[in-house]
């Protein structure tokens, strides 16, 4: 097994010399897996990892039905954002208005909407939504008024365990609640596992959402640094660790940097919660949106002692209002499940039906491909935007997946200023600052991917771009 491994990190060396050498260009096709086999007289299996490999580090890309790409992010030339050095000091300049600012464009149709994740309608599948919502209610000899267990749904339990292929057969219908979204689940693990004035390590810059219900049950943020690509410093956490009651991590395509953890990482992390006896909470809801050709595997695939609590939902990437959620609780489910009872007792019978209905039968699969398509080309198109309209020094991130893309500007700008500016143009985005609990990521933002792709999101990229220049 290690020769093989070796065998393909060599042959993916000797591609990646080659496109960073320009022997082979953007855009220039690899030969197939067949071709490449032959060519270097190995098995299928090895020039798979090999091509594996160079797509998790998207040096290229696959494209269905047609072969394997040099991408365009192997000829990249901005840099990556910097490593936060993270200021643990209180400070009077909270985030919580202006995270309100940016949550009430929400339904502004005359917005162009970069800032919240939400994807547009083109993105979903609403008719055949509405297809499964009549089907629902003809099915049911209750029309959906009927209470569901307080656990949810068993065939969406069960269909939920079924798909999550990932996971190798390590998950059953029995290990899982359903919840309302995933911030009904973050929040209901954080309770499950936490007490009041307790510590939680979280990302830094991390998804604002946790940041506010940390602090809405009393609990206390510790922000670990964070790598653009790897995502966190595992040394950093480890100095912590005794001080913390739990962490609270999305560790694929993370909300706002878009890294994916690597595999040993997890395993390590894993490992060290175990050793400290420590719950994870595992915010994965954006791990089935790969650019890649393998969805990546969570910290839960590792986890043998029940402390790592899975959170998914189809809230980012098919059915955002149906508050549709899950989480693989470990040993806390029966806890779990308590206070779901005395919280909201079960959820809507109908939505779980039509949710179950596309997991069972292919649809959702189906779906998640176009979406990841959709996703990718909107990924490039924004990157291209970025480089072309914004000022030569702005850094930004590399995702694997997800819909987010961070920036950071010039250190003189303040995007919290900017975000009035641009605002009057009817650009919005997410300014850095709601990042942290603390004073910084002034100079970031976060922009979305996820929404039609068309001239004016191109202009107003254009026109982001210039109001930023002339702040400088």
């Amino acid at each position: 097994m290690k020769k093989q491994e070796t065998l393909y990190l060599k042959i993916a060396k000797i591609i990646e010399d080659q496109i960073h050498k320009e022997t082979l260009m953007l855009g220039d096709k690899l030969p197939s897996v067949r071709s490449a086999q032959k060519l270097y007289n190995v098995s299928l299996n090895t020039i798979k990892q090999a091509y594996l490999e160079l797509e998790s580090r998207s040096l290229i890309e696959s494209r269905p039905k047609t072969g394997y790409y040099v991408s365009k992010s192997s000829q990249r030339t901005t840099a990556l954002p910097t490593i936060a050095s993270i200021d643990n000091h209180e400070t009077e300049n909270t985030p919580e208005e202006l995270i309100d600012k940016v949550f009430g464009t929400i339904n502004q149709t005359d917005v162009t909407q970069f800032a919240l994740g939400l994807p547009g309608k083109n993105f979903l599948p609403v008719a055949k939504l509405n297809k499964g919502i009549i089907n629902a209610v003809r099915n049911r000899g209750d029309a959906g008024t009927a209470y569901e267990p307080v656990q949810g749904s068993e065939e969406l339990r069960r269909a939920i365990a079924k798909w999550a292929i990932v996971m190798e057969g390590k998950i059953t219908e029995d290990d899982l609640v359903i919840t309302s979204g995933a911030m009904h689940a973050m929040y209901n693990a954080l309770m499950a596992v936490t007490s009041p004035g307790d510590s939680v390590a979280v990302e830094s810059p991390a998804y604002f959402g946790i940041l506010q219900a940390i602090k809405a049950l009393g609990l206390k943020a510790v922000e670990i640094p964070t790598h653009p690509l790897y995502g966190l410093d595992l040394d950093a956490l480890k100095k912590v660790l005794p001080e913390i009651k739990a962490c609270c991590l999305v560790t694929n395509f993370n909300n706002p940097m878009g890294f994916q953890m690597p595999d040993e990482n997890k395993q390590e992390l894993v490992r060290l919660i175990t050793q400290y006896n420590i719950p994870l909470i595992e915010d994965d809801i954006y791990g089935n949106l790969y650019f890649g050709s393998e969805r990546p595997r969570p910290c839960k695939f590792y986890d043998e002692a029940g402390l790592v609590l899975w959170i998914g939902s189809v809230s980012k990437t098919l059915a955002p209002g149906y508050r549709v959620g899950w989480i693989a609780p470990g040993k806390f489910k029966d806890k779990i499940i308590r206070q779901k009872l005395v919280q909201t007792v079960c959820n809507s019978s109908l939505y779980s039906d039509v949710i179950a209905d596309f997991l069972e039968h292919g649809r959702y699969d189906h779906h998640l491909r176009s979406f990841r398509n959709k996703l990718y080309n909107n990924y490039l198109q924004i990157n291209r935007a970025v480089e072309s309209y914004f000022p030569d020094n702005t850094k930004i991130a590399q995702p694997k997946g997800g819909f987010m893309l961070w920036l950071e500007l010039d250190e003189r700008i303040s995007t919290t200023e900017l975000y009035t500016t641009a605002l009057a143009q009817k650009i919005v985005f997410a300014p850095g600052r709601i990042f942290s609990q603390y004073n910084q990521y002034n100079n970031c933002m976060r922009l979305t991917y996820v929404l039609e792709w068309n001239e004016r999101v191109d202009s107003d990229l254009k026109k982001l771009g210039r109001i930023i220049k002339n702040s400088i």
